[in-house]
Parts: structure tokens; sequence; C-alpha cells
């Protein structure tokens, strides 16, 4: 009988509750607009046009690029006293 060259043998199952899924140290506090996006769980485009009407703090414009500050964006995000998107303050 011939024997399969493919190992049988099992590895342990790591479960996503052994590992935490974002540490504060791996995610930058300058992100990019898709990353905001992503953190925010909202559509890219979504993002950009808020950033262009509202013009927040928490986004920056360097040369052709905007970059988001991503404590400010969460701080901004926790204390939402503001208008809503198309509202007048």
């Amino acid at each position: 009988m011939m024997r399969s060259s493919v190992d049988t043998t099992l590895q342990p199952h790591i479960t996503t509750t052994d590992t935490p899924r974002t540490q504060a140290t791996d995610v930058p506090d300058i992100l990019t607009v898709d990353e905001a996006a992503v953190l925010l769980r909202v559509n890219r485009k979504t993002l950009y046009e808020v950033i262009r009407l509202n013009q927040p703090r928490w986004a920056i414009r360097l040369g052709r690029s905007i970059r988001v500050s991503r404590s400010a964006l969460l701080e901004a995000f926790r204390g939402n006293d503001g208008p809503a998107l198309g509202e007048n303050p």
C-alpha cells in the first residue's frame, strides 16, 4: 500500500480571541482617507464629501492628498455635537 506524503497531523486551531484584532500601536495616528473610511465603516466617497463640505479640523490637505488625524477623528465622532451633513449650523 502506498503512503501519501501529505502530513495528516492537525495544527492547533488559533481563534481570533487568542490574539487581539488590532492593537493601538499597530494603527498610525495619521491616516489616509481610505484608511479613515475603513475605520468608520463608511464609503470612501462619503468621507471625501464630508471633508469637502465641512472642512473638519481632523482632516488636512497636503498638496493633492488629504490626511486624517485618527485621534481627532475619533474624538469628533464620539462627541458628535455638530450638525448633520447638509444641515446649517
